[in-house]
C-alpha cells in the first residue's frame, strides 16, 4: 500500500493523518466495507456500494461521494485492467468536530478513506485440510446489518480463536447460529445449503449473497432460515464466506471434525462454481 484516497486527495500512506478529533477514532463513529478486485475488475461492485449506502442509511449519515466518484476513486487505486488481484477498503466516518461529544454538530465535513492492497493467493492446504472453527456467545450490539467501524467484539472473536488455534469464531444468540466474526455461515445438511436469512443480527454478506445465486443458478437446493446451534454441531459440512477469503470449507468445529473431516463434495463444487465466476470477473464479463 503505497498511496491512499483522504478527503479528496490521492497522496503517499506516509503522508496521510487523521485528526485526532476524528469520531472515528473517538467513538468508532463510521462504517466500511472491503471490494475485491480481480484482474483490476470488482467483484459485484453495485451489491457492495449498495451495501455501504445501506449501512451509511442506518447511521444517518449521507454517502459524501457519488456512485461515479467511488468507481473513479477505486479505479485510480487499483489502476487500469489487468492488474494484480486487490481489496479495497473504504471507510466513511462522521468526521472531526472542533471537542468530542457524543452529539455531533451540523456542518461537520465527514472523513473519506480508501486504500487498496494485495489479496493473498488461498493457502493450497486449505482445499485438502479445510480450517478450523470455534464457537462462542454472540455478544455484539444488535445492529449487526450495519457495517460499523466498531468491531471491538469482532477483534476479541479472533483473538480467541487464534488462541484456540481456529481460523475464525462461529457465533450464536439465544442458541440460534448468527455469524461468523469476519464471515457469514453456511451449513449444509442432506446436499442442501442453510444459511441463516437476514436480519439486524447478522451482515447481508456479499459473498453470501453470490453463493446462493450461484446455487440456485446451477440446481443446488439452499434454505435461509434460522439454524439451531445442534444443527450447526451436526451438519455435514459448514462453510464460511467473506469478499476476500471467498467460501472456505470448515473442517473442525470446537476441536470436533465436521462430517468426516475433510471438504465436503459439495464445498468442492461450490468452489469450481466461484472460481469459475472470479474468472468471469477477471476477463470483465459480469
Amino acid at each position: 500500500m503505497s498511496k491512499v484516497y483522504l478527503n479528496g486527495a490521492f497522496l503517499p500512506v506516509t503522508e496521510a493523518k487523521v485528526s485526532v478529533m476524528d469520531r472515528g477514532f473517538i467513538f468508532g463513529d463510521g462504517v466500511y466495507e472491503v471490494i475485491p478486485s480481480y484482474g483490476g475488475y470488482f467483484l459485484r461492485l453495485e451489491q457492495h456500494l449498495n451495501r455501504l449506502d445501506a449501512s451509511l442509511a442506518s447511521i444517518r449519515l449521507d454517502n459524501p461521494l457519488s456512485r461515479q466518484e467511488w468507481r473513479s476513486v477505486l479505479r485510480h487505486l487499483v489502476g487500469a485492467p489487468p492488474t494484480p488481484d486487490q481489496s479495497v477498503y473504504l471507510q466513511i466516518t462522521r468526521g472531526a468536530p472542533p471537542r468530542r461529544d457524543h452529539l455531533c454538530p451540523d456542518g461537520v465535513s465527514p472523513t473519506v478513506f480508501a486504500s487498496a492492497s494485495p489479496i493473498k493467493p488461498r493457502d493450497p492446504k486449505i482445499a485438502t485440510h479445510g480450517v478450523a472453527c470455534i464457537t462462542r456467545p454472540d455478544i455484539r450490539w444488535q445492529r449487526c446489518e450495519v457495517k460499523s467501524t466498531s468491531l471491538v467484539a469482532a477483534v476479541m472473536m479472533r483473538r480467541e480463536a487464534e488462541d484456540a488455534g481456529a481460523l475464525e469464531t462461529i457465533m450464536h444468540r439465544d442458541g440460534m447460529v448468527t455469524e461468523g466474526a469476519v464471515s457469514n455461515v453456511l451449513v449444509i445438511e442432506s446436499d442442501t445449503i442453510m444459511t441463516p436469512p437476514i436480519s439486524h443480527l447478522l451482515l447481508p454478506g456479499i459473498t453470501r449473497e453470490l453463493a446462493l445465486l450461484l446455487a440456485e443458478e446451477h440446481g443446488i437446493r439452499y434454505l435461509e432460515e434460522p439454524i439451531p446451534l445442534a444443527t450447526l454441531r451436526n451438519a455435514d459440512e459448514i462453510w464460511l464466506s467473506s469478499s476476500t477469503r471467498e467460501v472456505l470449507p470448515v473442517t473442525r468445529l470446537d476441536g470436533e471434525p465436521v462430517g468426516d473431516g475433510q471438504p465436503g463434495q459439495l464445498w468442492q463444487r461450490m468452489d469450481r462454481l466461484y472460481q469459475a465466476y472470479k474468472e468471469q470477473v477477471r476477463n470483465g464479463d459480469v
